[in-house]
């Protein structure tokens, strides 16, 4: 899914930004770079800059609009300050990552970051069906390019992995409740032979244990070896 993924920079001024741009999308995987109507071609700094990230570099493809760069993408994210007076679907970072990735698989997709010192134009904005926000600190919200390239690819690996951990791991089968109240008798028939719990006086003591592992939820098997540890107890202390 993150070669569906494509980082769009609008009209970059320092060939320096887009080297550094480059590293922060190999480092979260991402390698499909193009570049609108870029101020000065890829040299020497760019490349120094990108610190071995000179294939996303080398293939870098270079348009002359925005329109152009995003022609066979289905969903096109712009970053974008929170506008006050214009209603536009808003994103922050995290929901960005994740949009994203669930859209992945049926097209294209395009993260857009625009100018260093300008950002996005209006046009270049209505391009884009959404916006995302990256929320900094209001008193000093001051994050160069890279550094926002970096927020929205780490967002888009983070939720990568998410799925990837989904789909690698069936859901934990949990208990029945019929089992677990098998599991709380049990546990309290092994506390009265020890004697931890005294049968004329019990206190409160299964109603907090419930508690305990009411809130750990064990799942089936963890239930089972519960069970098995009681079973030990048991034998050991009848022998």
């Amino acid at each position: 899914m993150l070669e569906q993924i494509r980082i769009v920079l609008v009209n970059t001024s320092h060939t320096g930004n887009i080297g550094s741009a480059a590293r922060a999308m190999k480092t979260m995987g991402l390698t499909e770079l193009w570049l609108v109507d870029p101020v000065n071609p890829i040299d020497d700094q760019a490349i120094a800059l990108s610190a071995g990230a000179h294939d996303v570099l080398e293939n870098a493809r270079v348009v002359s609009t925005l329109a152009e760069a995003v022609a066979d993408c289905g969903l096109v994210i712009g970053t974008s300050a929170r506008s006050r007076t214009l209603s536009w679907p808003m994103l922050d970072a995290r929901e960005a990552g994740e949009k994203v990735l669930r859209e992945a698989p049926q097209h294209k997709v395009a993260l857009v970051f625009g100018r260093e010192r300008t950002g996005l134009s209006n046009d270049e904005l209505h391009l884009c069906q959404f916006h995302v926000a990256i929320p900094a600190n209001p008193d000093y919200s001051s994050l160069n390019l890279a550094m926002a390239v970096q927020t929205l690819s780490y967002e888009v690996r983070m939720a990568w992995l998410a799925a990837e951990q989904a789909n690698a791991e069936p859901e934990a089968g949990y208990p029945l409740s019929a089992d677990l109240e098998r599991f709380y008798q049990h546990l309290e028939a092994s506390l009265l032979e020890t004697g931890f719990i005294i049968k004329a006086h019990p206190g409160q003591v299964m109603t907090k244990l419930r508690r305990l592992f009411n809130r750990a939820r064990p799942e089936e098997q963890e239930l089972n070896i519960l069970r098995g540890i009681l079973t030990s107890i048991q034998k050991s202390g009848r022998q």
